[in-house]
């Protein structure tokens, strides 16, 4: 355990240095240059294991442990390693951190895994860069490709196709980046909980059986710009207070739908964001979650007659894109099961979980058999500066991670 602690803690602190915002968390930006250090890193890692290192044409990372049958498919453990801006050290790269660990394990071991094993690290998944969640792991199994790629842009106006590009790799073979289900065992992802509740109960580890699905909307009111002090109140077509007045009823329609649904408007543009100018324009996003699949869709429905409604009424032009729209998604019974014999036998305190946060395993679930392993959060803190989690704490999760691994592999 002691020697998985220190590469564990080695890995995760070396990562966190790869950073925009020294001191002020982690910011690592898709195709950044702190991308290219971080991904450097990974693969100098994975040479060092021993492990065939690739990248795909969209710049997603693959370790490669043979298998003593190499026709079968593999196991792929893995995570992300973007990060949203001022962000924490552990949410995904502590994923990617646990597959390189397990590799060294097996390698301590002298263990020879019948069905090969692969570790992953995946590029944009939060979708901080392009407003795009899930992407690398979407283009990976056939969701999105090409032509999103070009379509996708930052908020510089540059789009992802041409971000990659710029980083040495090619949107327009992203179909080449596409996963054969045939070659794919399973996907095993351990995550950070970004929640209380294994802290608050003091559990060991959560062993997630659902992933609540996720929807995004991006909302653009266009009115008209004028002077703030020579245009009349009655005479406005201010898009900021129309958009106020729909952001305002957002969280009403989600209390509505149930079930533990939310929204969040977590992303506004205001043009031209002059103190004096009427704004005539804005761009808002809304972020979905349910783990119930019509309440997330009515949910959606309400929003967009809402946005609708209100654009009217203010003779304001709308318009609503959705971007991302993940149904909720049950991962596989039997690996959960495998996940809670390891834990048990282990002496752990475990429970079973509901994330409602997303992750690349709801997007693998559509081409695989899925895993995820969470473990505590402090404070149940994430996406900030502070996050944290004990390394012991990770190594407790790697321990059940590595079991399920050589039972899927055949170690």
């Amino acid at each position: 355990m002691e020697m998985s602690k220190l590469r564990i803690q080695r890995h995760l602190e070396q990562l966190a240095e790869y950073t925009a915002t020294p001191g002020q968390g982690t910011t690592r930006m898709s195709y950044s240059e702190q991308d290219k250090q971080a991904r450097n890193y990974l693969k100098q890692q994975m040479c060092q294991l021993g492990l065939q290192v690739r990248e795909d044409a969209i710049g997603n990372i693959y370790g490669r442990l043979e298998g003593s049958e190499p026709n079968l498919p593999a196991v792929i453990i893995g995570s992300h390693f973007d990060s949203v801006p001022h962000g924490g050290a552990f949410d995904g790269p502590a994923g990617i951190v646990c597959g390189l660990d397990i590799i060294a394990r097996i390698r301590e071991q002298q263990l020879q895994p019948r069905y090969p094993i692969e570790v992953i690290a995946l590029v944009e998944e939060e979708g901080t860069s392009f407003g795009r969640g899930l992407m690398a792991s979407s283009v990976i199994t056939g969701l999105i490709g090409t032509k999103e790629l070009y379509q996708l842009k930052d908020r510089q106006g540059v789009s992802a196709a041409k971000r990659m590009a710029e980083a040495g790799f090619n949107a327009d073979k992203a179909d080449e980046a596409i996963l054969n289900p045939s070659q794919v065992k399973a996907f095993l992802e351990l995550h950070i909980e970004q929640g209380p509740i294994l802290e608050q109960v003091q559990e060991d580890v959560g062993i997630v059986d659902t992933i609540v699905g996720i929807a995004q909307l991006e909302v653009k009111l266009n009115g008209k710009a004028g002077h703030a002090g020579t245009t009349p109140m009655n005479m406005r077509s201010d898009a900021l207070v129309c958009a106020s007045h729909i952001i305002g009823q957002i969280p009403a329609i989600a209390i509505a739908a149930g079930d533990g649904t939310v929204a969040t408007v977590g992303r506004l543009n205001v043009l031209p964001n002059g103190a004096n100018v009427i704004p005539s324009e804005v761009i808002f996003s809304v972020d979905i979650r349910s783990k119930n699949d019509k309440a997330l869709r009515q949910t959606i429905e309400r929003i967009i007659d809402l946005v609708e409604q209100a654009s009217r009424q203010s003779a304001i032009q709308s318009d609503v894109i959705q971007p991302l729209y993940v149904p909720p998604t049950v991962l596989n019974e039997n690996i959960h099961q495998l996940m809670v014999q390891h834990a048990a036998q282990q002496g752990l305190q475990y429970r079973t979980m509901v994330s409602g946060a997303g992750h690349d395993t709801m997007i693998f679930a559509g081409i695989t058999q899925t895993g995820l392993i969470f473990v505590p959060s402090r404070n149940g803190l994430s996406h900030h500066p502070d996050e944290w989690t004990d390394y012991e704490q990770i190594v407790r999760g790697v321990d059940v991670m590595f079991a399920t691994a050589r039972s899927l592999a055949e170690c």
